[in-house]
């Protein structure tokens, strides 16, 4: 069974491409709503509960299939900011340079989500 949709999906791609247009003029709301969508997108398009994704203090999520985890700190654990999230799931940078500035701290075996980016491009200014 997919998981529950808790952002509207017409909803989510505005913010994200309103986020996109002007991300420093974007509004809380709009940041909000563009995460959780594309956090939520990850977990659609990479389902399972091996690597725990972080986007404080807008959400996360667990993803990719593997050894699930219960309890405690997981094995497997992405975290970044906001701005960070957005443009890696916008294609705005590359997962590899993003984790090469210490913008992303990854941990783990599974902890790469480079084949799972973008989740909305939006690199080319397209809508």
């Amino acid at each position: 069974m997919p998981p529950r949709r808790r952002i509207d999906p017409v909803a989510g791609r505005e913010a994200v491409v309103a986020w996109h247009a002007d991300p420093d003029a974007a509004d809380r709301s709009t940041v909000a709503t563009a995460v959780r969508y594309t956090l939520e997108e990850l977990s659609l398009l990479a389902p399972g509960r091996s690597v725990e994704v972080r986007v404080p203090p807008y959400g996360a999520v667990q993803v990719i299939e593997g050894p699930r985890h219960t309890r405690g700190t997981p094995t497997n654990v992405v975290e970044m900011d906001a701005q960070v999230w957005l443009r890696l799931a916008t294609g705005a940078t590359r997962w590899v340079d993003a984790e090469d500035s210490g913008a992303v701290r990854a941990s783990g075996q599974r902890a790469d989500l480079s084949r799972h980016l973008p989740l909305v491009p939006l690199a080319d200014g397209s809508a």
